[in-house]
Order: structure tokens, then C-alpha cells, then sequence
């Protein structure tokens, strides 16, 4: 099955938490910007491997995003985000929650438990928290 192409350019960049995914051009709101993409893993193996690019999509279904292909990866955490992740079948797309700048960096809420678990204890780097 091959991956959903987007219309919009990124690009991956520099961010204040580390490197970021950044337009590169102007992205009205509700457009598909990119895919998050990589292998399926059970929850049993996400459990194994760790790490901070498992993406579960349904039970006992985790996408591994650690590929640096997967230029989704690189598109942070933020409290206020400009993007939604919608699991779409077994697929996972990102939108643009509204207009998004040329030059802005993209991001989506990761959640409560990823929250909780992954960025708290370490402080939160979105400048809206």
C-alpha cells in the first residue's frame, strides 16, 4: 500500500524542541499536509521496541514512525496545535486544524497518556502550557 502524497511542501528544520517539521508554503485549514508512516507492530512488540515514534492506531495495532523517511515523525507536541492527526482505516493523516503560515512550524496534541508519560516529566517545549 503506498502512502497518501501531499500537496504542500515541508520541510524538516531546526525547532526550539529539537528538530521540527516546518511549511514551507501557505496551508489553508482542513487540507492533508502528510502521512505518518512505518511498520505495523502488536502492542506486544511496540511494548518490546519503546521508543517515542509508536503510534497506536486501534488495539493491539502500533505504527513504528522511527524511519527517517517518515518526515511525520519530526512534527512535535503542542498544547495549541495547527494540525489533527485521523486514523483513517489503518492509516494515519495529518490536517491542518487552520490556515498555516509559510515558514510555521507544524505540530498536533499527542495526547494525555503520551503527555503524561513522555513530555511532563521533562517539561513541556510548546510555549502554550
Amino acid at each position: 500500500m503506498s502512502k497518501k502524497k501531499s500537496k504542500y511542501k515541508v520541510k524538516v528544520k531546526r525547532s526550539d524542541s529539537g528538530l521540527g517539521l516546518f511549511a514551507e508554503e501557505l496551508i489553508p485549514k482542513g487540507e492533508f499536509i502528510v502521512e505518518y508512516f512505518g511498520a505495523y507492530l502488536s502492542e506486544e512488540q511496540a511494548d518490546q521496541k519503546g521508543g517515542k515514534y509508536l503510534f497506536e492506531i486501534e488495539t493491539d495495532l502500533v505504527i513504528d514512525g522511527s524511519s527517517r523517511k517518515n518526515v511525520a515523525r519530526y512534527i512535535n507536541h503542542s498544547c495549541k496545535p495547527n494540525c489533527e492527526t485521523v486514523i483513517e482505516g489503518k492509516r494515519i493523516h495529518i490536517y491542518s486544524k487552520r490556515k498555516i503560515k509559510a515558514g510555521e512550524e507544524l505540530n498536533y496534541n499527542y495526547g494525555k497518556e503520551y503527555y503524561k508519560d513522555m513530555i511532563k516529566p521533562f517539561g513541556c517545549r510548546c510555549g502554550h502550557h
